[in-house]
Parts: structure tokens; C-alpha cells; sequence
């Protein structure tokens, strides 16, 4: 009975270490990846070895993912944040006897392979390297926002997707499903914003850029006012191609709408 219940006891402790072994390796592979800006091909970097300029490279990432080192010859840094690659660098440093206790320190200098492309009506359009995760409204915040002239509204293209039109108001009030995570290779592309027309008895008559929420008593005001034989009261609104129709001031306008102030009577 006793050596059975042993043989079962060291069974049991087997098992035991079998089924550990598993979770153990699991939490390994669960850690974060590491935060930065992953390289990729046609990157360009630095990679400097303090004390030790010679061994250090200017270099900019080949299509294979790869750079070649004085001293250590060939190195995959597609994949890599510039904080892993130096720690690599330096691990293959010492692993081959080059030097002992290397500092390593990696710049990126051009960033080609993750970044998006902000453009149109904004204040600084630039390609903005994706070194952290950004949603479309990070980069129109970071290119200074969009100009009084662009639209209420921004178009994110993106290979292989149709044009998704990403409304300003939703992106503000932080809407996830209006706000997208960003990919490389998207373009942010605000456009001119949509315009009304304004004739008849105002100051300024022609054409109006929309703003989100704009009424026509608004679009008025912005075409300097009614004149002295104008009405505010009298607006015609021809919208669509449809027939003119006498509206209220307090309408919100839409795209290509053709507002008419009428004269008032005496």
C-alpha cells in the first residue's frame, strides 16, 4: 500500500510540474511590447557606441529589415523600437568579445516606414511618425488644427478601404468609432470647406464657408449684415436645385445651399 501510494504521490508531483511549466511560459509571452517607434525599412538611424566611434553607423535600414555593423556585420532591426536595437547591439558587442560593457545609444533620423500623412486644411501639414498610438484627432491636433477655411469634416484614406469621412464634432466629443486608431501609411485629408451662396440685400453677397451647426441668421451676419432695404425677415432658400422657397433665419444651412435676402417694403 505504501509504495503504491508513493509511486502515486510522484506521479501527481510530475504532473504538477508538466502542467506548470506552461502558465510560467505564457505569462513570459503576455509582457507589453516595448513602447516606441518600431522600425522598418528606409528608416534612417544612428547608432552611436559611446567611447567608441568606429563602431558606431549612420546607416538607413535596408528591405530586408537588416543594417550592417563595423565589427558585428549584419543586424535585424525591422521589428525593433530604437531602445531594443541598441540593447541588441550591445549584446552582440559583448557576446563577441568586441567590448566589454558597451553604451549604445540608436537615433532615428528619418522616419519612412510607420507614419501617416496629414494634409489639406490644416495649420502645419507634415508626415507624423507613429512613435506612440494616435487617433485621427492627436494629429490634427498635433499639425495645429484645422484652418477656418477647411471643412467640417476630414477624409481618412487608407490602402485597400474606402474613403471613411470622419465628422469634426464626433472626433471632438470623443467618439471611438468616429476617432480611429491610425495605421501606417493613412492620410488625414481635410478639404475646403463646403460653401452656401448669399445674394440679394446683404453687405458682403457671394461665397460662405460652412462652419458645424451654422443657421443662416449666422451665415448673415458673416456677409456683413443685411442692408438698409434688406429684411432678415424676407430669406428665400434655394437648396438642391429644388424651387425657391421662403425660409426661417434660424434654418441650418447645408452644402451649396443659395440664400436670397429679399427687400423689405415700405
Amino acid at each position: 500500500m505504501s509504495a503504491s501510494f508513493g509511486t502515486m504521490l510522484r506521479f501527481a508531483i510530475v504532473g504538477i510540474v508538466i502542467c506548470a511549466v506552461p502558465v510560467m511560459t505564457t505569462a513570459a509571452s503576455a509582457q507589453p511590447a516595448e513602447a516606441g517607434y518600431v522600425l522598418g525599412p528606409d528608416d534612417s538611424i544612428q547608432i552611436i557606441v559611446y567611447g567608441q566611434p568606429e563602431a558606431g553607423i549612420s546607416t538607413r535600414i535596408k528591405a530586408d529589415g537588416t543594417i550592417v555593423m563595423p565589427l558585428i556585420g549584419t543586424v535585424k532591426a525591422e521589428g525593433l523600437t530604437n531602445v531594443g536595437l541598441a540593447r541588441l547591439v550591445a549584446s552582440k558587442l559583448t557576446d563577441g568579445g568586441f567590448l566589454k560593457s558597451p553604451v549604445v545609444n540608436v537615433e532615428i533620423a528619418g522616419y519612412v516606414s510607420r507614419s501617416v500623412n496629414v494634409a489639406g486644411k490644416v495649420a502645419n501639414p507634415a508626415i507624423v511618425p507613429l512613435d506612440r498610438p494616435y487617433r485621427a484627432l492627436d494629429l490634427l491636433l498635433k499639425t495645429g488644427w484645422i484652418r477656418d477655411t477647411g471643412a467640417t469634416y476630414v477624409l481618412l484614406r487608407r490602402s485597400g478601404a474606402a474613403e471613411t469621412r470622419l465628422d469634426i464634432e464626433a472626433l471632438v466629443r470623443g467618439e471611438d468609432d468616429m476617432n480611429p486608431l491610425m495605421r501606417p501609411g493613412d492620410t488625414l485629408f481635410v478639404p475646403d470647406a463646403d460653401q452656401i451662396y448669399i445674394n440679394g440685400q446683404v453687405n458682403r453677397p457671394g461665397s460662405i464657408p460652412i462652419v458645424a451647426g451654422m443657421t443662416i441668421r449666422q451665415a448673415l451676419a458673416v456677409a456683413g449684415g443685411v442692408t438698409a432695404t434688406g429684411s432678415s425677415g424676407k430669406v428665400g432658400l434655394s437648396r438642391g436645385g429644388a424651387k425657391e422657397t421662403d425660409v426661417d433665419a434660424s434654418m441650418v444651412v447645408q452644402k451649396n445651399d443659395v440664400i436670397v435676402v429679399k427687400e423689405r417694403l415700405f
